[in-house]
């Protein structure tokens, strides 16, 4: 057979730009399901619902592709993309319910929460928080793991103390994403400096008044919502005394993960080592506890038995029976195993961002908005809400970063403005309103590691509020945010 004679199959058809309202049903239908979600199922929609109604948005999102000329397989790898994207958050989640289950076990947690109840007052407790998580997060660049260790320690005392787990959750946040947006070792304001093509110090010098700024007005907010009194917390240390052979030994695991951290050590590991550290400890200073957890069998010699023990509190947490019901609740928790609704949001959400950003519906909605611009002040608000938007469709902080960075780019340029005023934007926004997403990954991992819905501590995230906030307001004042003459380059 010749050549000539062969059928040459037709090259497909080139994917054809979205409509203004193509590009906004799939968004639209996202946002009306996790809406009816929420209506019906309240706070619990989490643990299934909201996935369920990331699942039709996506369906709806391939099926819009799929009308403009994209392939299925084309749709269905960008999701499956996605997701692969995720795998590090995952695994991140995994090592941190590992993490609380032996440090439930070991008594690490409930150390932090003695020795908290002793220094701590409900008066300036959730300042105190704010600044101390603060403090960590900028020296180690993770909020990530500034709130799956000295974050859950908080939270324990906040609920020995009758106080606001909501209000403390959002001091934790606020505290932990400082850091994340102002350290030259965090790796969302490396990705909003080199999306901007500016050095990386200069963009932690210019987040750096932003964040300053938005971390004083949360720590305020949090010095006003503190509860004036004194707290006596006799009974609830005898309680802890009782149950739990207290020493500094227990910070051990703490000071390893920090200590990893700072060492640039990736999470993961950092956090299943603190993990399987504090499993080494529950063995060496309670075995007895450890025994007692993995079910006492004559059968079974006790070296194996310790070795179950661990292995039952990293995969599904520890289960306290001291006798104690508010110590028995606080000690009862962990395991890889009480993190797979968030995994199953997670790999949903992102699934859905896989798509939306292969059918072009993202860039679609932001090219109008970026031709009507005619002041600095609009623009850097129009990037900031352009960030939020995607942080919202595509569940992911870092593709918030990239994409409207790469789309305002050229806007920025055009108006002279200075590129670390669009450095300066995107990280103050990209990454501290992702915790404000319940199906995003930084809000889902909020939510799952210190058991308070993402929709009850957002009104106390005060920092991930007032951030992008003040990227507008500092623009709108013109500090640091003038255009360069014409004519320079």
């Amino acid at each position: 057979m010749t050549d000539s004679s062969r059928e040459t199959k037709p090259a497909p058809p080139s994917p054809r730009g979205l409509s203004l309202t193509s590009a906004i049903v799939p968004i639209a239908s996202l946002i009306v399901l996790v809406g009816l979600s929420y209506f019906f199922f309240g706070d619990e929609g989490a643990l299934g619902p909201n996935q369920v109604a990331l699942t039709v948005a996506t369906m709806i999102a391939v099926y819009i592709g799929w009308r403009h000329g994209h392939s299925l397989e084309a749709l269905r790898d960008a999701a499956v993309a996605s997701v692969g994207s995720g795998i590090g958050a995952i695994f991140i989640l995994f090592a941190v319910g590992a993490l609380i289950g032996t440090w439930a076990m070991s008594g690490t947690l409930i150390a932090m929460v003695y020795y908290g109840l002793q220094l701590l007052s409900p008066h300036y407790f959730y300042v105190t928080v704010c600044l101390i998580c603060g403090l960590i997060s900028a020296s180690i660049g993770s909020s990530w793991t500034t709130v799956g260790t000295i974050g859950i320690g908080f939270m324990g005392i906040a609920a020995n103390m009758e106080l606001s787990l909501a209000i403390t959750a959002g001091a934790v946040i606020s505290g932990a994403y400082f850091g994340d947006t102002s350290s030259p070792l965090s790796d969302s304001a490396n990705l909003a400096a080199a999306t901007s093509d500016v050095d990386l110090y200069g963009h932690v010098r210019e987040t750096a008044l932003t964040s300053g700024l938005a971390v004083l007005v949360a720590a305020a907010v949090f010095f006003m919502l503190g509860r004036p009194g004194d707290f006596d917390a006799t009974a609830k240390m005898a309680a802890i005394r009782s149950a739990f052979d207290l020493s500094l030994w227990l910070f051990l695991p703490l000071v390893v993960v920090i200590g990893l951290a700072v060492l640039r050590v990736p999470a993961f590991t950092a956090i299943m080592i603190g993990a399987l550290t504090g499993g080494v400890l529950a063995v060496v200073l309670a075995p007895a506890r450890v025994i007692a957890f993995a079910g006492a069998d004559g059968a079974v010699p006790n070296a194996l038995l310790l070795v179950k023990g661990v292995w039952l509190a990293l995969a599904d947490g520890y289960r306290s029976s001291s006798g104690h019901v508010a110590l028995d609740q606080l000690a009862t928790r962990g395991g890889m195993s009480s993190m797979l609704n968030t995994v199953w949001l997670i790999i949903t959400a992102l699934a859905f961002g896989g798509v939306i950003e292969k059918s072009g519906a993202l860039e679609r909605l932001m090219a109008p908005l970026v031709a009507r611009i005619k002041s600095a002040t609009a623009l850097v608000a129009s990037t900031v809400g352009s960030v939020v938007a995607t942080n919202v469709a595509t569940a992911d902080q870092y593709i918030a970063i990239v994409i409207p960075g790469r789309m305002f780019k050229q806007a920025f340029a055009e108006r002279r403005l200075p590129p670390h005023v669009l450095s300066r934007t995107i990280g103050a926004s990209g990454t501290p309103t992702g915790a404000l997403v319940p199906w995003n990954s930084c809000g889902a991992y909020m939510a799952a590691t210190l058991g308070v819905a993402t929709w009850s501590y957002a009104p106390y995230a005060v920092f991930c509020v007032a951030s992008p906030l003040l990227a507008i307001a500092v623009v709108a004042l013109g500090i640091r945010s003038k255009a360069a003459p014409t004519g320079t380059s």
